[in-house]
């Protein structure tokens, strides 16, 4: 047996990144009440050493509002416990995670419905609308007739 001792890991246990960010999500919300600038920080671009992003995440909490999507993946959208601080995570069809960001914003673009989707929306009340029964108060469990 060596009484040598056994060499400790270069890994350091933190890489110093959340005060930094968290200093970043100030000056990005002090940007959004002067300007109404959003930013997006990328967390997949930073170097987190182990325990770092879970820290990141529990410091900043969560919030009041929580939205999942389900295209082409699932997708997460929580408010933190800041309000205008987002927490983004997007997974693939096999579940992988493929993006993690902190968007500051009022409210994520991937919540904003887009001009097709809406148009696509009002044809569809319009039409649901037009042929639903007048004796009946209720359209929303009305489908559209045929003519």
């Amino acid at each position: 047996m060596s009484n040598i001792d056994p060499v400790s890991s270069p890994i350091p246990y933190t890489r110093g990144n959340i005060e930094p960010i968290l200093h970043e999500v100030i000056h990005a919300l002090d940007r959004l009440l002067e300007t109404d600038e959003p930013t997006v920080i990328d967390l997949a671009s930073l170097p987190f050493a182990p325990g770092e992003l879970d820290q990141l995440e529990e410091y900043l909490g969560t919030g009041e509002l929580t939205a999942e999507l389900n295209a082409l993946g699932r997708s997460r959208i929580r408010e933190t416990i800041y309000p205008g601080v987002w927490w983004l995570e997007h997974r693939n069809t096999e579940g992988d995670i493929v993006g993690r960001y902190i968007e500051i914003t009022r409210a994520p673009a991937i919540l904003m419905s887009q001009d097709a989707d809406i148009g696509a929306g009002r044809a569809l009340l319009g039409d649901k609308l037009e042929n639903a029964d007048p004796g009946n108060d209720n359209g929303a469990d009305n489908e559209p007739r045929p003519n």
